[in-house]
């Protein structure tokens, strides 16, 4: 499996950090994301943000969405 720096993703943390600063459940996240057609359960939102598994665009498109995260923080993630 392909690593960028020994993980899976770089957006876990951020992606963990919206989530929380939201007061939203990985439950509620996996909702979410279900209503969108998108089959992520919580634990692997769990997965998603201990940057274990690889998270396809659409997936981390519909995150970002779900949270508004700032594409500019994901960017920064590249400088670290």
């Amino acid at each position: 499996m392909r690593k960028y720096n020994g993980k899976s993703n770089i957006s876990g943390k951020i992606i963990e950090n919206y989530r929380n600063n939201k007061n939203m459940t990985r439950d509620d996240l996996a909702k979410q994301l279900q209503l969108l057609g998108i089959n992520i359960d919580r634990t692997g939102i769990l997965r998603i943000e201990n940057n274990k598994i690889i998270l396809k665009d659409f997936e981390l498109l519909a995150i970002i969405t779900i949270l508004n995260i700032n594409i500019e923080d994901l960017q920064k993630q590249l400088q670290n």
